[in-house]
């Protein structure tokens, strides 16, 4: 039997049936809500990746949702402070384009999340949509490492994909601005910008890419013959400041009631140095490490 619902918009769905209930969701030990948000009470994350959005394709889903409705919620987290007010964890694409299409209102997740988990989701969610430009992709990657101390090894298991990747993803940063606005362009690819990325005159090989349409391994053989650069090995210089190392070590100290120093070294990796007087106090260690 036909439904009589078929055929009808979001929009006289919900004349017709009222204004829906907040519905809310188990998961794990946390009770997420979807829930009707006013458009006027969300912001973007300044933390968000991706940082251009096509228009063409902004218009289209905007006319999606004039048809259809969001029919995936966006995710949100209170303002600390301001708890009428949300920051855009993931979905800021779906919430340009409901406010292209003037709606007042958009379903969304509001989950309690602190800014290193808001971090990771927007991160994963852009990622695995493989929708980041190759530099918005890096900067993404980069600022984990910034900011939540995130190593190589960490954002491999993260994100799913291998350090290698990773690596040579990120010594795109390096390349200098007029060369990554080209790759913003889409006028140079992000293979072709990891193999220039060593050279030591990539605008010059940016420019030849382009006027003699050189395809990838044409490139990498005009790099292997040019100069490489002195510091196109040292992708990440200084991931965490003085301030996060010292709150590091003074929270390891406590814990096991010894000094503790952190070093890290090039590329995210490093070591803890423990310490300890007597045999008796590295069995003590050797337990509390162990448990």
């Amino acid at each position: 039997m036909t439904s009589k619902f078929l055929g009808k918009s979001l929009a006289q769905l919900n004349e017709e049936m009222g204004t829906a209930p907040d519905i809310s969701v188990l998961t794990g030990e946390q009770r997420v809500v979807v829930k009707q948000i006013p458009v006027v009470q969300i912001s973007p994350n300044p933390d968000q990746p991706r940082k251009i959005f096509n228009e063409s394709e902004l218009k289209d889903l905007s006319e999606s949702i004039k048809e259809k409705g969001v029919l995936v919620p966006i995710i949100l987290r209170s303002v600390q402070n301001k708890p009428y007010l949300y920051e855009i964890v993931a979905g800021e694409r779906r919430y340009r384009a409901a406010q292209m299409a003037n709606l007042s209102e958009i379903p969304a997740l509001v989950k309690n999340l602190d800014d290193k988990n808001a971090m990771e989701i927007a991160l994963i969610e852009n990622v695995q949509r493989e929708n980041l430009n190759p530099i918005e992709e890096a900067d993404g990657y980069e600022n984990l490492m910034q900011k939540c101390g995130y190593s190589l090894e960490d954002l491999s298991k993260l994100i799913g994909k291998s350090i290698s990747y990773i690596r040579n993803l990120m010594r795109i940063n390096s390349l200098p601005e007029s060369v990554k606005q080209l790759i913003k362009e889409g006028k140079i690819s992000a293979s072709h910008a990891r193999t220039i990325a060593v050279s030591e005159n990539p605008e010059q090989l940016a420019h030849d890419i382009i006027n003699n349409n050189l395809s990838v391994a044409e490139t990498q053989k005009q790099v292997k013959n040019s100069n490489r650069s002195k510091s196109s090995r040292n992708i990440v210089k200084s991931t965490l400041d003085a301030q996060y190392v010292a709150k590091i070590e003074s929270k390891l100290s406590k814990h096991l009631e010894t000094s503790v120093k952190l070093h890290e070294k090039r590329g995210g990796a490093g070591q803890f140095i423990i310490s300890f007087d007597n045999r008796v106090q590295m069995e003590d260690l050797i337990n509390k490490l162990s448990k």
